[in-house]
């Protein structure tokens, strides 16, 4: 599965424009974001409550390090509660993890996952070498009722054994992360999750629509 595309809420759309041409060196034109296959489109948020946003980035897991060396010089990475800002995780994920803050509150990741294949370039990294947006949060009432509904729609599996808190479907190229409602983003553990008014666009997938009027994201097939 891949994210093709995803419509963001945001206060200001020229500084959040600005920060992911400034800060994360990615292409910018208007309100649409470029990150490798996907897009990401700055929309003006109106009425709609911004912050708690999770997106990951994809990038190639032998220039992780040269990755989080070119972020530290750019943002401050999250850090958990046991003063960790890098994070493995084994089995189905097989990757590593780095978090930091982006503008309007979201809690942005990049991650390098082991399966997908390796970059051929060398020395310092830059932001055009994030390959998609990979992962983005979708929180949800009753967790094992969205999964259920958006496994159906989409034709989607997860990556790992879901559980009443977390179910993260699709595979290493897009991930949709169903959280609780209730549940704060890791590693920080200080926002909830927020979904109002995101437009997911996704390809790879059954043609569907899900929604879900009340927590106010909607996914469909591109």
């Amino acid at each position: 599965m891949r994210i093709q595309q995803i419509d963001l809420p945001v206060s200001d759309v020229a500084a959040a424009a600005a920060y992911c041409r400034e800060v994360l060196e990615l292409p910018v034109d208007g309100d649409a974001v470029r990150i490798g296959w996907s897009t990401l489109r700055l929309q003006p948020a109106g009425g709609n409550p911004v912050g708690g946003v999770h997106l990951a980035f994809n990038v190639p897991d032998n220039r992780f390090a040269e990755a989080t060396r070119w972020l530290k010089a750019r943002a401050t990475l999250q850090r958990d509660a046991e003063q960790r800002e890098h994070f493995t995780f084994d089995g189905r994920w097989d990757s590593q993890s780095i978090y930091f803050t982006g503008p309007e509150g979201w809690i942005l990741e990049l991650i390098g996952r082991r399966r997908l294949p390796a970059a051929t370039r060398t020395g310092p990294f830059h932001g055009s070498e994030m390959t998609c947006i990979s992962e983005v949060g979708l929180p949800a009432a009753h967790v094992a009722t969205a999964q259920a509904e958006l496994q159906a729609a989409f034709g989607l599996e997860p990556l790992s054994p879901p559980n009443a808190h977390f179910a993260p479907l699709g595979d290493d190229e897009g991930l949709l992360i169903v959280v609780d409602a209730t549940r704060r983003w890791f590693p920080e553990q200080k926002d909830l999750p927020n979904a109002q008014g995101l437009r997911v666009q996704l390809s790879g997938v059954t043609a569907a629509t899900v929604q879900d009027p009340t927590l106010g994201w909607h996914v469909r097939a591109a």
